[in-house]
């Protein structure tokens, strides 16, 4: 999926994060914003990450018509700061 294939964009990703943090909705994104942050990354770089894992759902929910899979996104929260999702797209 190219940059102009995608259904929203990074600004978007990140007010969807800066939102979850806002209602603590899934929880999981606050403690992985506070993990990331106390092994030393930026705030900003934090959310970053996240929003990336966030739009792998994203982009299931769009590609396929499935449900936001909460326990998959919650599975790729816990394994940032790597991204191995990455490696399947070079």
């Amino acid at each position: 999926m190219t940059q102009q294939e995608q259904p929203f964009d990074q600004e978007e990703l990140i007010e969807i994060v800066e939102n979850q943090l806002a209602d603590n909705e899934p929880v999981k994104v606050k403690e992985t914003l506070l993990r990331l942050t106390m092994k030393g990354m930026d705030r900003d770089e934090a959310i970053e990450h996240i929003a990336c894992a966030l739009s792998l759902e994203i982009i299931d929910v769009v590609e396929h018509g499935q449900p936001f899979n909460h326990q998959r996104y919650a599975e790729h929260l816990a394994l940032l700061p790597e991204m191995p999702w990455m490696d399947d797209q070079a």
